[in-house]
């Protein structure tokens, strides 16, 4: 359970977020999928990654029952930190970063597949930022990566989901299959990627970050600090406690 990294052939690194059942993950784990990222593409033998998921979807964004036990404001500074490390790590990887999503990717996987080089998806994947929901703000930097200008403010303001099938559509995600495929289908490009000269390919990508329009660090650190205000002002406890009071009596329900 947590960030677990292998090598396979042809210098591809698989990098996996496993924290069931939903991965939710704690602010160490962020911090930790930065440093996986960051060495892969500091391993001279890697030329490509590829960031995957176990269990019921890729990512459900930061642990708020972490934030929620906390006393003080530690908690939220190190999941707030945590995820700008890792979001920064796929962003400035040496090499190509795939990202292979399946079922819900929520809040902070948006922040991890917004500044990916190639997504791929599976049938059932969800993409949304619930952050207005919760109390907080972030992640629409990287949801203006995924979608046009005036959907992501749809989107953002009303806490909706979009599917894998409309960011098909609109370029961002460049293949949808089914979720036994998934994997294969991120290999398959994977092993494309890798067939070419290492050297070539470091260059490719350190020149597509520097012609990028959008400071996507800074960006997201803006964003940031709206959500500690919110926080401040006792907004967003609230609103993460009736969410986890709400998630408690849908599970009672269900079971």
């Amino acid at each position: 359970m947590g960030i677990s990294s292998s090598h396979t052939e042809n210098g591809i690194v698989e990098i996996t977020v496993d924290y069931p059942p939903v991965n939710a993950i704690p602010s160490r784990g962020w911090f930790e999928l930065a440093e996986a990222t960051t060495g892969a593409g500091e391993d001279p033998r890697s030329r490509v990654v590829v960031l995957r998921a176990e269990n019921r979807g890729f990512c459900a964004g930061v642990d708020l029952k972490e934030i929620q036990r906390s006393t003080g404001y530690d908690a939220l500074i190190a999941a707030n930190r945590g995820c700008a490390r890792a979001f920064a790590a796929v962003y400035d990887c040496a090499v190509p970063v795939i990202v292979a999503v399946h079922g819900f990717c929520l809040g902070g996987g948006v922040g991890l597949v917004g500044n990916a080089d190639i997504i791929v998806a599976s049938d059932d994947a969800t993409f949304g930022l619930p952050e207005v929901d919760r109390g907080a703000l972030g992640a629409a930097t990287h949801l203006a990566r995924l979608v046009p200008q005036h959907l992501m403010r749809t989107l953002y303001y009303t806490a909706r989901n979009v599917s894998a099938q409309t960011l098909h559509h609109h370029g961002s995600v460049i293949e949808v299959v089914p979720r036994a495929r998934l994997d294969d289908a991120a290999r398959v490009i994977a092993k494309e990627i890798a067939t070419k000269d290492p050297a070539v390919i470091r260059a490719a990508k350190e020149a597509i970050n520097g012609i990028d329009p959008q400071r996507v660090h800074r960006s997201y650190r803006f964003e940031q600090g709206f959500t500690f205000e919110l926080n401040l002002t006792g907004v967003s406890d609230h609103a993460r406690q009736a969410f986890l009071d709400g998630d408690h009596a849908r599970q009672a329900n269900d079971g």
